[in-house]
């Protein structure tokens, strides 16, 4: 399967031509193309927010653009960021919060961090939409797929038995975050956003910082984590564009 149709596969439930079973080290190539999935559901999401009529309000269309992002990616990255909470809050030991982080019923952390990620994310959505700041919708997941990508890049991997993430991190090369990082820059600034490349960095330090919270927290991290990382850079790079705009 090509990288990109690959990456779009394993982020979206959008349809690609499917091969055979991809192999770790094809997933982890995979990842060099997750700035281009991101600018995809950014696409999409502006795309909706452009033909939407007038008589529908900011926040009832910010609310439309939550649902459907959440709809395209499967939630797949609020399950990481749920499963992630509830470890870090309710394990009191490394592997007390490994071993419940595997544990897919959500908790109170788990559902208080969905809720809030939703509820910020709601509410600057709607604050771009009211500033007419449709460039921002369309680079906010650019953001966000790089940062997973550099988290990967930047961390060993958690649980000694394996599992999903392990090739993201294991097999995540110079080379691949080198793709990642500058189809990122090029595709925030080819799009004349400069206010997006200073959430770009923003993002990339905010990262930077999460991968050596989890070194020290957990040893590590997992696929959960990656998506935890890419919910929380979401709404940075929502933030930081604003306060640009």
């Amino acid at each position: 399967m090509p990288r990109l149709s690959l990456a779009i596969s394993f982020l979206t439930i959008l349809p690609v031509p499917r091969g055979r079973e991809a192999t770790p080290a094809e997933l982890a190539a995979a990842m060099a193309w997750f700035p281009a999935v991101g600018l995809i559901l950014g696409g999409l999401l502006a795309l909706t927010a452009a033909v939407l009529p007038p008589q529908v309000t900011p926040p009832a269309a910010a609310a439309l653009l939550v649902a459907l992002l959440t709809g395209l990616t499967r939630g797949l990255h609020l399950d990481g960021l749920a499963d992630t909470l509830d470890g870090l809050g309710g394990g009191r030991t490394r592997a007390d919060a490994l071993r419940i982080m595997k544990d897919h019923a959500v908790g109170a952390f788990g559902a208080a961090g969905m809720v809030a990620v939703l509820l910020l994310k709601y509410g600057l959505l709607t604050a771009a939409l009211s500033h007419g700041a449709l460039p921002l919708i369309l680079i906010f997941p650019v953001v966000s797929r790089f940062a997973m990508v550099l988290l990967a890049y930047l961390s060993p991997y958690a649980r000694p038995e394996g599992g999903l993430g392990q090739a993201m991190t294991t097999l995540t090369t110079g080379r691949t975050l080198a793709w990642a990082a500058v189809s990122a820059v090029a595709l925030v600034a080819g799009l004349g956003h400069w206010p997006g490349l200073q959430s770009l960095a923003g993002a990339a330090l905010l990262t930077w910082g999460l991968a050596a919270y989890f070194r020290r927290r957990l040893g590590g991290v997992t696929g959960d984590v990656c998506g935890a990382v890419n919910e929380i850079t979401e709404v940075a790079a929502l933030f930081l564009g604003l306060l640009s705009t």
